[in-house]
């Protein structure tokens, strides 16, 4: 992958598939962070990753002494310690909405994207794949106002969204080529083309669309 030096001092345990991982990677790549990046199969996991995690989950970015393996406290870490390009906004009160815009994803969102990709039950996939597309076309007309997700600059927020996004087509979910949806689908044609999207992305992750 683009972004693995062969000398680092930051190592990233990363699933090679999963949403939460992915968002990480982007932001890795956006700095131009120098880290080794080891794919990890979660059925088997390596010993030393228990050892780094008190959960022993995945994603783990090991930072010489630091250990950190909650992807919300990971990006912002990075943005303190690589400031540029800034992910965050400077200002508190936006710097505060972008938190909460992370909080809703995490809460509203992710959890619907688990259960289609992970989900064992037809109905409760079902159920959100429809909630998931709803959601996203209600959103979709934001994006005919700012480039980014309530942003004019490329942030925090959008890599939590883009690797939801980059994962429809394995979900399910087709985004219909109405006049409410274009806005976001080309705000999915910006994402997908930036250098740092495209730098992140695992062989298993390109071949998702």
């Amino acid at each position: 992958m683009g972004v693995v030096a062969k000398r680092s001092s930051m190592t990233y345990f990363s699933d090679a598939q999963d949403h939460y991982s992915h968002r990480v990677r982007i932001v890795l790549a956006e700095k131009g962070v120098s880290v080794e990046i080891i794919d990890v199969d979660p059925e088997n996991k390596p010993e030393a990753l228990a050892e780094l995690n008190p959960y022993n989950a995945l994603p783990t970015l090991v930072d010489r002494d630091l250990s950190l393996y909650e992807t919300k406290v990971m990006m912002e870490y990075l943005d303190e310690r690589f400031p540029h390009p800034p992910l965050l906004p400077v200002y508190p009160v936006a710097r505060a909405q972008s938190r909460l815009w992370m909080h809703r994803i995490e809460k509203d969102w992710s959890p619907l994207v688990d259960t289609i990709l992970n989900g064992q039950d037809d109905d409760a996939i079902e159920s959100a794949q429809k909630e998931l597309k709803e959601n996203l076309l209600t959103v979709a007309p934001i994006f005919a106002e700012l480039p980014y997700f309530m942003s004019e600059e490329f942030t925090i927020v959008d890599c939590c969204l883009a690797p939801i996004l980059w994962r429809l087509d394995i979900m399910g979910i087709e985004i219909p080529n109405t006049k409410q949806a274009k806005p976001l689908h080309d705000y999915m044609e910006r994402l997908f083309a930036r250098e740092s999207f495209q730098e992140s992305m695992t062989e298993l992750e390109r071949e998702m669309r």
